[in-house]
């Protein structure tokens, strides 16, 4: 993470300000877990409590093998990085934890809290945007210097941007992956906030596909806004509904496809639905 972050502030080589510095016995405090609270700058809304069993497993098993990071406020200790090992070592009922205490100022501290998160996956797109839209103000950024700082595209950091231009219920619903990444970036094509929420519920009512979604969209597009409440939505008798196996397999390509997209790989894909199955077309450019 040192030269990341150094990239990240603009550091040169020289400057230890910021440079995550080996582990040393001698800089580690044992802290009263009841004392160390968690970030308020923390950009992950959704931990998932398997995961964090998980972590606890390894660390009842190898112990814990980094501190976590924190400063001191108001007699507290408030953490910078590592509230999932901190989450981890409460479930095991730890009464002490091993940290680093640092004197960071909120600028700082609420820059690195976001720059961890997006080095680790599990963010949702909603949490990813969200943290984008902090450093930008944090730092003063544009989009594209914070694209060059984070080895991200331009591209990818402007499609994030854009999700949160999407109402809260459809922010809501992308964050608790009841609807993919592809069906929010389709649904930005509608600009009446009531037209998205109507074709919302009708994509988990009806477990539209992104193609469905596109297809409703030209319909929405055409229809007044003050027909929405009195016309039900065609596709609706029409629909088909899969089997639970059908639609894991559906979603786990989908989710593959965004992940390659969240590395700034611009996908070409079309998905077109057949009597006995569903073909997907892909092509990945070469550069």
């Amino acid at each position: 993470m040192k030269h990341s972050l150094q990239r990240f502030f603009g550091l040169g080589d020289g400057s230890e300000e910021l440079e995550e510095e080996k582990v040393d016995e001698a800089y580690v405090q044992n802290l009263p877990i009841e004392q160390v609270v968690p970030n308020p700058f923390q950009p992950r809304e959704i931990f998932e409590e398997d995961k964090i069993a998980e972590l606890a497993q390894s660390i009842r098993t190898h112990g814990l093998l980094q501190p976590i990071t924190v400063r001191e406020r108001n007699g507290e200790y408030e953490i910078i990085a590592g509230e999932r090992r901190f989450r981890a070592i409460k479930l095991l009922e730890w009464g002490e934890i091993p940290a680093l205490i640092k004197d960071y100022n909120d600028t700082i501290t609420a820059s690195l809290a976001l720059i961890e998160n997006l080095q680790r996956e599990g963010l949702t797109a909603v949490e990813e945007a969200h943290a984008y839209a902090r450093l930008i103000e944090l730092q003063g950024l544009t989009q594209e210097s914070l694209a060059q700082r984070l080895g991200k595209g331009q591209s990818t950091v402007a499609n994030k941007l854009r999700l949160l231009h999407l109402p809260t219920s459809v922010q809501n619903a992308l964050m608790n992956r009841s609807i993919s990444e592809r069906h929010a970036r389709a649904m930005l094509g509608l600009k009446e906030v009531d037209k998205q929420e109507l074709l919302l519920r009708e994509i988990i009512d009806g477990e539209l596909n992104v193609k469905q979604t596109e297809e409703r969209i030209i319909e929405l597009k055409a229809e007044p806004t003050d027909d929405l409440t009195e016309k039900p939505a065609k596709k609706k008798s029409t629909r088909k509904l899969y089997a639970k196996d059908t639609r894991l397999a559906l979603n786990t390509i989908r989710q593959s496809l965004d992940m390659v997209e969240k590395t700034g790989m611009s996908l070409e894909t079309n998905e077109e639905e057949h009597d006995d199955y569903i073909e997907f077309k892909i092509r990945v450019p070469k550069r």
